[in-house]
């Protein structure tokens, strides 16, 4: 890997506006030092924000995809913001912008787009999209309050009064506007469901907030929403309107940010997932024996009732049957299934009896009333589900990889999984077949390579034009880098009390204010227990991932109290932004390097190994640099921030691949201790 330019050279990264034509052009003048980005306060010029916002400039006016790599401090948000923007009001083509994390798109939203609406003399409406389960259909809610006898007990009643009363108050009706968490029996008869919540049924008289929002986003020139529900939506492009060169409406073109998590959405979106637990609660939303309430008691259905007490009756020996069959290890929570028929379909003709209940009730009416309308609802999702049941025991789908996982209190959660290997050709299909116009970037795409080449094999964008644009942050001022040379290894009896102390040795030098991130759970909650005195002693509050705080009230007392301490895991290496000194310090317990067990990895790489290629270098190791770059890229937010980032794993200086991660690594001083 090329290591990033250092400052000086960085202004050659920028074409000779002699060379730039059309968009391309205007935003080379746009993000220059006197451009009209320097009206803001906030501006300061970057060579590297001005070559990509002339990237996508260059790839918007020609209709092509183009792949940014756009390192940490570049300003990319600013950067396609305006080619964008710009693009939608003179060619009336609306600008979707899709994103990982809720953090980003509240950044958009509420800081980003509102600095390009002061400086463009046109206005533009910018909305936020959320899935429809996040919105208060008001139209169900009044008919589950005139339904409450049959639906729901008495301290749901309750509830159902205190989302009324709230009704009454709330600007966007979504659940993050809500001040309490309503149970999921009562949100679910009451948010925006597909064909219950219709354009139709809740027309611009009826105040749904969900249709609001759908229309609000048709009239936009931006839309934000996650990739999630852009793929979401992509399956259901008659919702949205889309047709002919657009992915969502017509005509319309993506900017995908954060993209480097976008094989593994597509992989969730794309497959097949049904768990026990969703199962039962369908199914007792049709009728609950235990409250004897329901939708079939509201329709007077004795037929559908005792349909449904039968067939849940028979989902808990089901599963438990999927149980056994599956002989997970002791402390497994994945087993992979190689073959079909892995236990019989016991469920095939109780849920075809329980849909047939729902369709002798609904067929054949011309105008059915609303428990009607929810009834039709409820079979066709319990329809999906029988589908998708023998879709998995029979393996029906090719190219995928099939496993049974079992999760929360003593694993006794069941869930059927099915997921494609190998999404380059879909993917490629997808975004880059046709004219349709994309764009792709993030801080990080792999293993640090200029070409990108990982990313681009992965998504099927080898044809792509790709492009590195390094950070312009000042590495040898503001980021030393220590590396420990030898630590004994994991599962030996010294590993964690080497491991401790190396923690403390180096949480002393930043005086806390720390991320320590851990690959393993277990290992964080032992290293918390075995260290939670002398953070006592230090005055330094220790703040642990899993604990009963959630991640974002853990973020939040994390850069309150400004020598806190926080380990954490997985959620905690990508997408957290923590500027200033109460993150000086970011300890890597370990290379986090996939566990090759799960499934879906160990179907990868094997899916290599039959080609002819090398699983853990094309794989493995690109997807482990990706993910230790995004971890280190915690660190320093701005150019003011200053600190250290520890690596406790000798094997980046033991192993040959050490090297790749390393070069891969901002060009920080390095220091080695022994």
């Amino acid at each position: 890997m090329l290591a990033d330019p250092p400052p000086s050279r960085v202004g050659h990264l920028t074409p000779s506006p002699d060379t730039l034509t059309g968009l391309a052009l205007e935003m080379h003048h746009a993000f220059s030092e006197q451009g009209i980005l320097s009206q803001s306060p906030d501006f300061e010029y970057r060579a590297e924000q001005q070559r990509m916002a002339v990237e996508v400039g260059q790839a918007l006016e020609k209709k092509r995809p183009v792949i940014i790599e756009a390192g940490t401090g570049v300003g990319k948000s600013l950067a396609y913001l305006l080619p964008a923007i710009l693009t939608a009001q003179r060619h009336q083509r609306k600008a979707v912008i899709s994103t990982h994390t809720i953090n980003l798109q509240e950044q958009l939203i509420a800081k980003d787009i509102p600095i390009v609406q002061k400086l463009l003399p046109q206005p533009f409406a910018a909305v936020l999209l959320k899935g429809r389960g996040n919105y208060l259909c008001p139209s169900r809610l009044s008919r589950a309050m005139r339904s409450t006898g049959d639906l729901f007990s008495t301290a749901e009643h309750d509830e159902l009064r205190a989302l009324w009363k709230w009704k009454q108050e709330t600007k966007d009706g979504t659940l993050s506007d809500l001040n309490f968490s309503p149970s999921p029996n009562v949100w679910s008869q009451v948010c925006s469901e597909s064909h219950v919540c219709t354009p139709r049924s809740c027309g611009p008289d009826t105040g749904c907030y969900y249709q609001n929002a759908r229309r609000a986003a048709a009239e936009a020139e931006v839309l934000v929403l996650n990739h999630t529900l852009f793929f979401t939506l992509l399956a259901a492009q008659d919702e949205m309107g889309a047709e002919g060169e657009g992915f969502l409406f017509p005509n319309d073109f993506v900017i995908l940010d954060e993209a480097h998590t976008l094989e593994n959405t597509a992989a969730r979106q794309l497959g097949l997932n049904l768990s026990q637990t969703s199962l039962r609660f369908d199914l007792n939303r049709l009728y609950n024996p235990r409250t004897q309430k329901g939708l079939f008691a509201l329709a007077k259905s004795p037929e559908g009732v005792t349909s449904t007490a039968k067939v849940l009756e028979q989902v808990e020996g089901f599963f438990e049957t999927v149980k056994d069959a599956a002989k997970f290890s002791p402390a497994g929570r994945e087993y992979r299934v190689r073959r079909a028929g892995l236990v019989e379909n016991t469920l095939h003709g109780a849920l075809l009896d329980v849909v047939q209940c729902v369709r002798r009730l609904t067929d054949d009416k011309e105008t059915p009333d609303n428990t009607l309308a929810e009834l039709a609802e409820m079979g066709r999702r319990l329809a999906e589900t029988r589908a998708a049941l023998e879709e998995f025991l029979t393996m029906a789908r090719p190219g995928h990889v099939y496993w049974v996982e079992r999760s929360g209190i003593d694993q006794r959660n069941v869930s059927l999984h099915a997921s494609p290997v190998d999404l380059s050709g879909l993917l490629r299909q997808l975004f880059f077949s046709g004219t349709k116009t994309c764009l792709f970037t993030s801080a990080t795409f792999g293993a640090g390579e200029p070409n990108l080449r990982y990313f681009r094999r992965r998504c099927g964008a080898e044809k792509v034009r790709a492009v590195h644009i390094g950070s312009p942050f000042d590495w040898p001022t503001q980021m030393q880098l220590h590396l420990v040379r030898h630590l004994p290894e994991p599962n030996s009896p010294g590993y964690e009390a080497a491991l401790e102390e190396w923690i403390k040795h180096f949480l002393e030098q930043s005086q806390g204010r720390a991320f320590v991130l851990f690959t393993s759970y277990k290992l964080m909650e032992n290293l918390a227990s075995r260290m939670e005195r002398w953070f006592q002693q230090k005055g330094w509050e220790l703040l642990i991932q899993g604990k009963g705080r959630p991640r974002h009230q853990l973020l939040q007392d994390f850069k309150e109290d400004i020598s806190s301490v926080l380990f954490g895991t997985e959620s905690f290496w990508t997408g957290v932004d923590v500027p200033g000194e109460a993150l000086s310090n970011v300890i890597i317990t370990r290379l986090p390097f996939a566990v090759p067990d799960h499934p879906l990895t160990a179907a990868r790489m094997e899916f290599i190994e039959d080609r002819g290629g090398n699983p853990f270098s094309e794989y493995s190791v690109p997807e482990a640099v990706l993910k230790l770059r995004q971890g280190v890229g915690r660190l320093i937010r701005t150019r003011k921030d200053r600190g250290i980032a520890v690596i406790l794993d000798p094997r980046v200086l033991s192993k040959s691949y050490g090297k790749i991660f390393l070069d891969a690594l901002p060009p920080a001083p390095r220091l080695i201790a022994d």
